[in-house]
Protein backbone atom coordinates (compact mmCIF):
# COMPACT_ATOMS: atom_id res chain seq x y z
CA UNK A 1 0.00 0.00 0.00
CA UNK A 2 1.27 3.23 -1.04
CA UNK A 3 0.83 6.45 1.23
CA UNK A 4 0.79 10.14 -0.07
CA UNK A 5 0.54 12.99 1.82
CA UNK A 6 -0.72 15.77 0.19
CA UNK A 7 -0.68 18.59 2.87
CA UNK A 8 -3.88 21.28 2.73
CA UNK A 9 -5.37 20.75 -0.37
CA UNK A 10 -8.38 21.79 -2.17
CA UNK A 11 -10.91 19.42 -2.12
CA UNK A 12 -13.05 19.99 -5.73
CA UNK A 13 -8.81 18.92 -7.03
CA UNK A 14 -8.37 15.75 -4.48
CA UNK A 15 -11.90 14.49 -5.56
CA UNK A 16 -11.22 14.74 -9.18
CA UNK A 17 -7.88 12.83 -9.14
CA UNK A 18 -9.65 10.67 -6.72
CA UNK A 19 -12.30 9.75 -9.44
CA UNK A 20 -9.38 9.48 -12.50
CA UNK A 21 -7.05 7.04 -10.28
CA UNK A 22 -10.33 4.75 -9.28
CA UNK A 23 -11.76 4.98 -13.18
CA UNK A 24 -7.67 4.18 -14.49
CA UNK A 25 -6.98 1.47 -11.89
CA UNK A 26 -6.02 -2.46 -12.93
CA UNK A 27 -5.27 -5.54 -11.47
CA UNK A 28 -1.82 -4.48 -11.09
CA UNK A 29 -2.50 -1.04 -9.35
CA UNK A 30 -1.29 -0.65 -5.77
CA UNK A 31 -3.69 0.32 -3.36
CA UNK A 32 -3.07 3.57 -1.73
CA UNK A 33 -3.91 5.79 1.32
CA UNK A 34 -4.21 9.75 0.52
CA UNK A 35 -3.40 12.01 3.59
CA UNK A 36 -4.79 15.48 3.09
CA UNK A 37 -6.16 18.58 4.91
CA UNK A 38 -8.78 20.94 3.23
CA UNK A 39 -9.78 24.21 3.66
CA UNK A 40 -13.18 24.95 4.80
CA UNK A 41 -15.91 22.89 2.48
CA UNK A 42 -19.24 21.39 2.73
CA UNK A 43 -19.52 17.80 0.83
CA UNK A 44 -22.69 16.59 0.11
CA UNK A 45 -23.51 12.95 -0.53
CA UNK A 46 -25.17 11.45 -3.60
CA UNK A 47 -28.88 11.08 -1.39
CA UNK A 48 -27.99 14.02 0.66
CA UNK A 49 -31.27 16.37 1.77
CA UNK A 50 -31.00 19.90 0.82
CA UNK A 51 -33.09 20.63 4.55
CA UNK A 52 -30.30 19.36 6.73
CA UNK A 53 -27.69 22.08 5.01
CA UNK A 54 -28.52 24.92 7.68
CA UNK A 55 -27.01 27.74 7.43
CA UNK A 56 -23.43 27.45 5.12
CA UNK A 57 -22.87 31.19 5.18
CA UNK A 58 -20.08 31.34 2.82
CA UNK A 59 -18.42 27.70 3.07
CA UNK A 60 -18.72 26.23 -0.62
CA UNK A 61 -21.04 23.21 -0.82
CA UNK A 62 -19.82 20.45 -3.07
CA UNK A 63 -22.26 17.52 -4.43
CA UNK A 64 -19.58 14.72 -4.55
CA UNK A 65 -20.59 10.47 -5.32
CA UNK A 66 -20.23 9.39 -1.87
CA UNK A 67 -22.56 7.72 0.78
CA UNK A 68 -24.03 9.61 2.99
CA UNK A 69 -25.61 13.04 4.03
CA UNK A 70 -23.78 16.05 4.73
CA UNK A 71 -20.20 16.76 6.65
CA UNK A 72 -17.37 19.46 6.95
CA UNK A 73 -13.99 19.36 6.53
CA UNK A 74 -11.57 21.78 7.46
CA UNK A 75 -7.92 22.94 8.77
CA UNK A 76 -6.67 20.79 11.59
CA UNK A 77 -8.85 17.52 10.85
CA UNK A 78 -7.15 14.57 9.12
CA UNK A 79 -8.65 13.19 6.02
CA UNK A 80 -7.40 9.94 4.86
CA UNK A 81 -8.88 8.73 1.15
CA UNK A 82 -8.90 5.15 0.93
CA UNK A 83 -8.15 3.93 -2.21
CA UNK A 84 -8.57 0.12 -2.09
CA UNK A 85 -9.34 -2.86 -3.86
CA UNK A 86 -11.34 -4.26 -1.53
CA UNK A 87 -11.77 -7.72 -3.43
CA UNK A 88 -8.18 -8.33 -3.79
CA UNK A 89 -7.79 -7.91 -0.26
CA UNK A 90 -10.32 -10.53 0.39
CA UNK A 91 -13.05 -8.69 2.26
CA UNK A 92 -16.29 -6.94 2.03
CA UNK A 93 -17.36 -3.62 1.94
CA UNK A 94 -18.61 -4.05 5.60
CA UNK A 95 -15.38 -5.27 6.80
CA UNK A 96 -13.30 -2.76 5.19
CA UNK A 97 -15.63 -0.23 7.38
CA UNK A 98 -14.82 -2.08 10.19
CA UNK A 99 -11.00 -1.89 9.72
CA UNK A 100 -11.30 1.92 9.11
CA UNK A 101 -13.43 2.94 12.43
CA UNK A 102 -10.92 0.46 14.18
CA UNK A 103 -7.81 2.13 13.20
CA UNK A 104 -9.62 5.44 14.83
CA UNK A 105 -10.80 3.59 17.59
CA UNK A 106 -7.45 2.66 18.15
CA UNK A 107 -5.61 5.83 17.36
CA UNK A 108 -7.64 7.49 20.19
CA UNK A 109 -7.16 4.60 22.95
CA UNK A 110 -3.30 5.61 22.91
CA UNK A 111 -4.71 8.89 23.65
CA UNK A 112 -6.59 7.66 26.50
CA UNK A 113 -9.90 8.36 24.69
CA UNK A 114 -12.54 5.58 24.85
CA UNK A 115 -14.85 5.37 21.59
CA UNK A 116 -16.46 2.97 19.94
CA UNK A 117 -18.22 2.60 16.29
CA UNK A 118 -22.05 2.22 15.62
CA UNK A 119 -23.33 -0.23 12.70
CA UNK A 120 -26.47 1.69 12.02
CA UNK A 121 -24.38 4.90 11.51
CA UNK A 122 -20.94 4.62 10.36
CA UNK A 123 -18.22 6.47 11.76
CA UNK A 124 -16.76 6.52 15.32
CA UNK A 125 -18.24 8.05 18.43
CA UNK A 126 -17.64 8.83 22.10
CA UNK A 127 -20.18 8.84 24.81
CA UNK A 128 -22.91 9.48 21.94
CA UNK A 129 -20.68 12.54 20.34
CA UNK A 130 -18.99 11.98 16.91
CA UNK A 131 -15.50 12.42 16.60
CA UNK A 132 -14.62 10.64 13.15
CA UNK A 133 -17.07 10.83 9.67
CA UNK A 134 -16.89 7.64 7.43
CA UNK A 135 -17.98 7.43 3.76
CA UNK A 136 -17.26 5.55 0.85
CA UNK A 137 -17.94 5.00 -2.75
CA UNK A 138 -17.72 1.68 -4.92
CA UNK A 139 -16.11 1.62 -7.95
CA UNK A 140 -14.87 -0.93 -10.80
CA UNK A 141 -14.32 -3.48 -7.30
CA UNK A 142 -12.56 -0.51 -5.51
CA UNK A 143 -13.58 2.23 -3.16
CA UNK A 144 -12.66 5.56 -2.75
CA UNK A 145 -13.22 8.45 -0.56
CA UNK A 146 -12.86 7.26 3.08
CA UNK A 147 -12.71 8.90 6.33
CA UNK A 148 -12.17 12.02 8.90
CA UNK A 149 -10.66 12.74 11.76
CA UNK A 150 -11.21 15.29 14.33
CA UNK A 151 -8.31 16.78 15.77
CA UNK A 152 -7.40 20.28 16.65
CA UNK A 153 -9.97 22.28 14.58
CA UNK A 154 -12.63 25.13 14.61
CA UNK A 155 -16.15 22.74 14.93
CA UNK A 156 -18.47 25.94 14.55
CA UNK A 157 -19.04 25.69 10.91
CA UNK A 158 -20.64 22.02 11.84
CA UNK A 159 -23.57 24.12 13.29
CA UNK A 160 -24.01 24.97 10.17
CA UNK A 161 -25.33 22.08 9.31
CA UNK A 162 -27.08 18.65 10.53
CA UNK A 163 -24.25 16.88 10.93
CA UNK A 164 -24.32 13.11 8.24
CA UNK A 165 -28.07 13.85 8.45
CA UNK A 166 -28.80 13.52 11.97
CA UNK A 167 -30.56 16.91 13.67
CA UNK A 168 -28.84 17.96 16.94
CA UNK A 169 -26.27 15.19 16.89
CA UNK A 170 -22.89 16.78 18.73
CA UNK A 171 -19.21 16.97 16.91
CA UNK A 172 -16.32 17.34 18.93
CA UNK A 173 -12.86 16.53 18.64
CA UNK A 174 -9.40 15.30 19.96
CA UNK A 175 -8.38 18.49 21.70
CA UNK A 176 -11.53 18.51 23.95
CA UNK A 177 -9.73 15.50 25.63
CA UNK A 178 -5.96 16.24 24.93
CA UNK A 179 -5.55 19.91 24.63
CA UNK A 180 -1.81 19.35 23.49
CA UNK A 181 -2.21 17.10 21.09
CA UNK A 182 -1.10 17.86 17.62
CA UNK A 183 -1.83 16.77 13.73
CA UNK A 184 1.27 15.05 13.21
CA UNK A 185 1.64 13.31 15.89
CA UNK A 186 -2.22 11.55 15.31
CA UNK A 187 -1.72 11.39 11.10
CA UNK A 188 1.45 8.98 12.34
CA UNK A 189 -0.49 7.09 14.50
CA UNK A 190 -3.79 6.86 12.73
CA UNK A 191 -1.85 5.96 9.06
CA UNK A 192 0.38 2.92 11.10
CA UNK A 193 -2.93 1.62 12.86
CA UNK A 194 -4.60 2.07 8.79
CA UNK A 195 -1.80 -0.28 7.55
CA UNK A 196 -2.59 -2.53 10.15
CA UNK A 197 -5.94 -3.34 10.13
CA UNK A 198 -5.96 -2.85 6.05
CA UNK A 199 -3.79 -5.89 6.21
CA UNK A 200 -5.65 -8.51 4.42
CA UNK A 201 -4.64 -11.17 7.19
CA UNK A 202 -6.41 -8.64 9.58
CA UNK A 203 -9.02 -7.93 7.27
CA UNK A 204 -10.12 -11.97 6.62
CA UNK A 205 -10.12 -11.62 10.77
CA UNK A 206 -13.39 -10.07 10.70
CA UNK A 207 -13.08 -8.77 14.20
CA UNK A 208 -16.12 -7.27 15.38
CA UNK A 209 -16.78 -3.90 16.16
CA UNK A 210 -17.24 -3.19 19.80
CA UNK A 211 -21.34 -2.09 19.89
CA UNK A 212 -22.71 1.22 20.79
CA UNK A 213 -23.93 1.99 23.79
Amino acid sequence: MIVRYLGLAPYQNVYDKMKHFTECRTEETFDELWVVEHPPVYTQGQNGKPEHILNPAMIPIVQVDRGGQVTYHGPGQIVVYTLIDFKKRGCGVRSLIRALENAVIATLADYGIESCGDVSAPGVYVNGKKIAALGLRIRKGAVYHGLSLNVAMDLTPFSGINPCGYEGLEVIQMQDFVPTVTLPEVTERLVAYLEYYLDPVQLQKSVELKALN
